[in-house]
């Protein structure tokens, strides 16, 4: 797991930007707080919205991401609003939580701009519950979401803007078309139901900090799609919050609020936050669930009762979330990894295809953003085979055969890789058996994703030549994938 973070490929160093910034933009925005005259609550929740516009907004473009950063607000006042005013109001307070948990993951069918929205407001009013917002702190609360959403925005668009010098890859649509289509009805009526249940259950364990419980719920809904993918992400909640109160014991427990250790552990932890995320989830937790500790110390409510309250309502959380995807409206794990493997191979023969165009010198043939949505389609194959090879999985069968896939697919992506970089040479001239070579790869395809036999590759020597080497290569790979996908098994991994 250490060599998975630490050690895991940084292409650009995205990630090493992606936090190092989040840090730089989440402390201008504490500081322009402070500066503003803002108590202690007034800073982190200015801070709080900070990490939201840094993290949550994923727009393609540089200028889709500020329109979204600008709509935060938008979003959130009118719930931070309501979240005040029913503070003292419990029943209607719990009703409200559970439309905006509903219609929050409802907006994801809006795309990335929903989404943020729908986590924004969301978590608007899961930090008014932290931090017990009544109406007369509205004012001051307003002014620090405002001028810390604005200092994110100054940060990530314009002194620190590095996605202006590289395109930014759109993430791939949800698959439709599959029974699919309509999968964020499906996730809001799940979210509201595991989060009503974890709101009623995680009352009845702490009337003070049942919030905790929804939002593990809420969390663990974010960027799954099928059962098998929630459940292994409730898993790792729970584990990473553990391994975090832990840690907290050893760490935030002995600094108890003081304000220079606090607020350079809470920068590390931000950092961890933005750095992990894209690669281990239970890193994440931990880091979040040490953060949020340091700012109950500011609080000075940090003790060891809080911390096991806090891996009780977490697990009440995952539970909730848990049942909801077994018996509420379930999309199985298979149904989701089919369409993704297959439009994953589809997204190969696009690549090939332009590539053998870019070679044969045919104008406006450009493969890189093909090769970028290959990795980005990649990518959801992993999360959505994550549970078939979760080392815990009792499917061993199964589990070997999601691997091979898992290898099959990266060796294409490699040869992909190493086609366009000779594609993009300049003096790379056309081979006429890199037509046939395409068609090979273009039949292979078809036969892996409509179920009929994959033509196996010849035994003949490896080309000399980089393009038909890599082609080659991809051909062989395209084969070998036929036989994990076709096993029977009595359940799917694509096509079969």
């Amino acid at each position: 797991m250490l060599k998975k973070v630490f050690v895991s490929p940084d292409p650009g160093r995205s990630r090493l930007r992606f936090a190092t910034r989040a840090v730089l933009g989440i402390g201008l925005a504490v500081v322009v707080c402070g500066l503003a005259g803002t108590s202690l609550v007034g800073a982190i929740i200015g801070g709080l919205a900070a990490l939201l516009a840094l993290f949550t907004v994923t727009d393609a473009t540089v200028r889709g991401q500020a329109v979204t950063t600008a709509l935060l607000p938008v979003a959130g006042l009118p719930v931070l609003t309501a979240a005040a005013a029913l503070h003292d109001l419990p029943v209607a307070r719990d009703l409200t939580f559970l439309a905006v948990v509903g219609a929050g993951v409802y907006a994801r069918r809006w795309g990335p701009r929903g989404h943020s929205l729908g986590v924004f407001a969301f978590m608007t009013f899961f930090i008014a519950q932290f931090l017990h917002a009544t109406t007369d702190r509205l004012p001051e609360m307003f002014a620090a979401v405002l001028l810390s959403v604005a200092t994110a925005a100054t940060v990530r668009s314009g002194l620190w803007c590095y996605e202006r010098r590289r395109p930014t890859p759109a993430a791939p649509a949800p698959p439709a078309g599959t029974g699919l289509a309509r999968i964020t009805t499906r996730q809001a009526v799940q979210a509201t139901a595991g989060a009503g249940f974890a709101l009623v259950v995680g009352q009845l364990v702490s009337g003070d900090r049942w919030y905790w419980a929804v939002g593990a719920t809420w969390w663990v809904f974010v960027n799954t799609t099928s059962r098998g993918e929630t459940l292994v992400r409730g898993f790792r909640r729970v584990l990473g919050t553990v391994v975090g109160i832990g840690l907290g014991f050893l760490i935030a427990v002995p600094v108890a609020g003081a304000p220079v250790p606090t607020a350079v552990l809470a920068a590390a932890c931000v950092f961890g936050i933005f750095y992990t995320a894209a690669v281990s989830y239970t890193w994440m937790m931990l880091c979040v669930t040490l953060l949020a500790e340091l700012l109950y110390g500011l609080l000075g409510v940090l003790g060891p009762g809080l911390l096991a309250l806090r891996i009780a309502e977490t697990g009440v959380g995952a539970l909730g979330a848990a049942l909801a995807v077994l018996f509420v409206l379930p999309v199985t794990t298979h149904a989701v990894t089919d369409v993704w493997i297959q439009r994953a191979l589809r997204c190969v023969h696009a690549c090939t295809a332009e590539a053998a165009a870019r070679l044969a010198g045919t104008e406006g043939a450009d493969p890189a953003p093909r090769v970028a949505e290959l990795g980005q389609l990649l990518g959801r194959v992993r999360l959505s085979v994550a549970p078939l090879v979760h080392p815990l999985s009792p499917m061993h069968g199964r589990r070997r055969r999601a691997r091979r896939v898992l290898d099959l697919l990266d060796d294409c992506a490699r040869e992909i890789r190493g086609l366009v970089a000779v594609a993009a040479d300049p003096e790379a001239s056309h081979d006429a058996r890199l037509a046939a070579a395409c068609w090979r790869v273009e039949a292979a395809v078809e036969a892996l994703t409509g179920g009929g036999a994959v033509p196996a590759r010849a035994g003949e020597p490896r080309a000399a030549e980089p393009a038909l080497a890599h082609l080659h290569d991809l051909e062989q790979a395209l084969a070998e994938l036929a036989a994990p996908l076709r096993t029977p098994s009595g359940s799917r991994l694509a096509g079969a």
